[in-house]
This record gives structure tokens, C-alpha cells and sequence, in this order.
């Protein structure tokens, strides 16, 4: 349980009708999970609007509205109003469960391709140093011995948030996630401090009607894991390198096989051997250590550099 005024003070919003003094016992974007006393988000979808059901949700015991329409409902329902109802359940959701990713350290990997691949190494190589960690990712999410499977690359901002907090009760100290362009579009991570951001590489995907109208708001999408991390880890191999860094807020270093990068990978090798299957190479440059990782078959090199690069500032 918990106030409703604690809840939102992380968001621009009006209060329309009723007052902020509320015990609010569960919050709920779902009109089939509202309970009495419940804290609605109507939320707009590509299939529903969860404005249409504010009447029904009220029936069933929702004394607090969060909207971004107008909605008619009896006075004595405080009906909460905000620019985006998306962006509102993120940092709603936060509040809730305490803020949990504020108690680990989080790393937010992002790009076209190699996400999936790279946060399974982040995890691996964390753990194989002592770490416990969690995982958000394509597949699933990982949180202590539970396997849960995955519906999207990143989860709805309540799930994202319920998964963090189970995080820190398994005693992660550390949580790698991958971060879609369509969560940031849809604000499914708003919110939450990065420690680390890490961004394999673009290609022109994911355009269409109901992804991204074109590359430069894909990019752009891309781009905006730099606003919420401290430090950005960046292919600077990729093709559009400059369209990349041009104008991103936090500190970055480079990483890739160029002469110059922050991390450079050379001495690059593919081992099949009876007891490894991997590849091996020497870093460079920031740090100076030599490089094995075991993965089945030959894979982008740059998923191992990526991931052993962002291993090394945790």
C-alpha cells in the first residue's frame, strides 16, 4: 500500500477531480486485474484505449485515474492527468516497487543486431567474476534460478520495474538488459538510470507503419539510451559512427578493431579444441589484458569485444 502522492512525485501531471491522499493498493494498466482501491492507467494501444474502460474499471473498485484523455467518472474518484500515460506507468511503476534499479548496477545494451548475444556474454562473464546477476532480454528474463519467457525484447514498464525489484530480493548486484528502439519510442524504460549503455551497431530495420517511419527516427530512438546512462560504450566500426555520437550527453569511449578505439581487439583467433569452442584475442588500449571467450561456433567478434569491454568498468 502505499500514497498516491508518493507515487507521482516523479511526474508532471493535474489533479482534474478528487484529492491525493489516497492509499492506493495495487497499480494496474489491465482493467481485468483492477481490485478495490487500485490506481488505473489508461493506457492508448495500437488495439485498445484503456480510456474506454474508466466507467467499468470504476465499478470494480479503481479510485484513482491516471489519464491522458478526458474520462467521466463519479466525483469522488481522483482522476490524475498527464501528457503521456506511458511515460506516467513507467515512473509510476518505479515508485511502487521502490526504485529497484537504483539498487544494482544496470546495463542497457542496445542495436540492430548482437543485443541478445551480448547480454548473454555481459552475464556470463559477470558471473564467472563473482557477480549475481539478472537479465532482461529477446528470450527471456533470468532472475536468480526463474526462467521467465519473453513476449517482447523489452517488457512493459510495470513488468521491467516488478522484474527489477525481484532482482535486488534475489540479491543481484547487477542487472544487463537489452533496450529496444520501441521501448524507448514507447517509453517502457523511461525513467531508468543506466550505468552503462552499450550500442552493438544500426542497419536500416525495423521501418514500417508500425515500427519507426524511417532510419533518422530510428536512429534517433537508438540514440536516446545516451540520455539516461552514465557512460556509453560505442561500436566506432559502425558505418554510421558519426550520426552515432553526434551530439549524445554522456561520456563515451570507443570500441572495435580500429587503430585508436578505446577498446581495440587484435590478435584475433577462433579456437575449436575438445574441451573450448570460442574465440581469443588481446585488448588494447584503455585496458591491456588477453581475451577467451567460449561460445559455440564462430560469431561476430564484437559481441565478445562489446562484452567484455562493458564487463571491465562494472
Amino acid at each position: 500500500m502505499m500514497k498516491l502522492s508518493q507515487l507521482l512525485e516523479q511526474i508532471e501531471y493535474t489533479c482534474v477531480q478528487g484529492g491525493l491522499d489516497k492509499e492506493i493498493k495495487s497499480v494496474v494498466y489491465d482493467s481485468r486485474k483492477v481490485t478495490p482501491d487500485s490506481l488505473f492507467l489508461c493506457i492508448k494501444g495500437a488495439v485498445s484505449d484503456g480510456h474506454k474502460y474508466a466507467k467499468e474499471v470504476v465499478e470494480k473498485g479503481a479510485t484513482v485515474l491516471v489519464v491522458q484523455d478526458e474520462v467521466e467518472v463519479p466525483e469522488e474518484v481522483t482522476v490524475i492527468r498527464v501528457e503521456n500515460t506511458r511515460y506516467a506507468m513507467a515512473c509510476i511503476s518505479a515508485a511502487w516497487f521502490g526504485h529497484p534499479a537504483e539498487k544494482m548496477k544496470v546495463i542497457g545494451i542496445t542495436g540492430t543486431k548482437g543485443k541478445t548475444t551480448t547480454t548473454y556474454l555481459v552475464k556470463s562473464i559477470l558471473e564467472n567474476a563473482g557477480y549475481k546477476v539478472g537479465l532482461i532480454g529477446t528470450i527471456e528474463a533470468i532472475i536468480g534460478d526463474e526462467v521467465i519467457p519473453a513476449a517482447n525484447t523489452t517488457p512493459e514498464s510495470y513488468i521491467v520495474q516488478e522484474y527489477f525489484a525481484k532482482m535486488v530480493e534475489e540479491g543481484c548486484e547487477c542487472c544487463v538488459m537489452e533496450v529496444s528502439s520501441q521501448a524507448m519510442k514507447m517509453h517502457r524504460v523511461a525513467g531508468i538510470h543506466f550505468n552503462y549503455g552499450l550500442f552493438t551497431n544500426i542497419s536500416p530495420d525495423h521501418i514500417g507503419k508500425d515500427e519507426h517511419a524511417d532510419f533518422a527516427e530510428y536512429l534517433y530512438y537508438k540514440k536516446q539510451l545516451f540520455h539516461q546512462c552514465d557512460r556509453a560504450l560505442i561500436n566506432v566500426d559502425d558505418e554510421y559512427i558519426d550520426d552515432i555520437v553526434k551530439d549524445i550527453p554522456c561520456p563515451w569511449t570507443g570500441f572495435g578493431l580500429k587503430e585508436g578505439a578505446g577498446f581495440q581487439a587484435e590478435n584475433i583467433h577462433y579456437v575449436s579444441e575438445p574441451d573450448f569452442v570460442g574465440v581469443e584475442f588481446d585488448i588494447r588500449g584503455e585496458h591491456q589484458i588477453p581475451v577467451r571467450v567460449s561460445i559455440p561456433g564462430k560469431f561476430n567478434v564484437y559481441n565478445a569485444l562489446a562484452a567484455a569491454a562493458v564487463t571491465l568498468w562494472v
